[in-house]
């Protein structure tokens, strides 16, 4: 699954050069512990451009009555039986970018921060949608997990889907696309482009938005 991650990337021109971002109004803070119901970073289309933006995390889809869960992560699998969720996979859509992301070893319940070897930062398939809220319209998110590669399900069976660079433009195209289009490019990440480091248990506390959540520890 994906509870935590960081985004504290520094050189924005790196990260509009690498998302191919067409508009940028302000650079996101520095994040090192992102936390479900925190407002996150995505990137999204308008057809013609990439822009980045921030949405909620923890989905409340348009139909939401008020009360269930808000999921933060979205099964692969589920989207194949959930109409309302196969419904926004195949027409909205969003990346969250990300320099890691947090998970807790299945037995000895220890924080590690998983990155890719190949690229400083990485995009993660998410989905969106926008409630009605009693408060105005309300945009909100669920990042999409696949079943781990080989090398992550010694620390969990569960992954976040990341995407592969040439994949955005599929992923983030407007038009409508069918799952079955889709599922190709929603599959376990390489084990060998990923590395993974233990981190300090602080990590735990969603308040603790700090540069040591990211330090390796021995």
């Amino acid at each position: 699954m994906c509870g935590r991650f960081s985004f504290a990337y520094e050189d924005w021109s790196e990260v509009i050069k690498f998302f191919r971002l067409g508009r940028v109004t302000a650079n996101y803070p520095l994040r090192y512990n992102i936390a479900p119901s925190q407002q996150i970073p995505a990137i999204l289309s308008d057809g013609t451009e990439r822009r980045f933006g921030a949405l909620k995390w923890g989905l409340q889809p348009a139909a939401w009555d008020g009360g269930g869960p808000k999921p933060i992560n979205t099964r692969v699998e589920t989207l194949k039986v959930n109409p309302v969720l196969r419904r926004l996979v195949e027409r909205k859509r969003c990346i969250v970018p990300c320099d890691g992301y947090y998970e807790w070893h299945r037995n000895t319940k220890e924080p590690y921060r998983i990155r890719v070897k190949s690229s400083d930062f990485f995009g993660l398939a998410g989905i969106y949608d926008t409630w009605d809220s009693p408060n105005g319209p309300l945009s909100t998110c669920s990042i999409l997990t696949c079943e781990s590669n080989l090398a992550m399900s010694v620390l969990h069976n569960r992954m976040p889907v990341i995407l592969r660079k040439q994949d955005y433009d599929l992923y983030l195209d407007r038009a409508a696309h069918s799952l079955d289009e889709l599922l190709p490019i929603l599959e376990p990440y390489p084990a060998d482009d990923m590395v993974w480091y233990r981190v300090p248990k602080l990590v735990g506390n969603p308040r603790n938005d700090v540069p040591e959540c990211i330090q390796a520890v021995e």
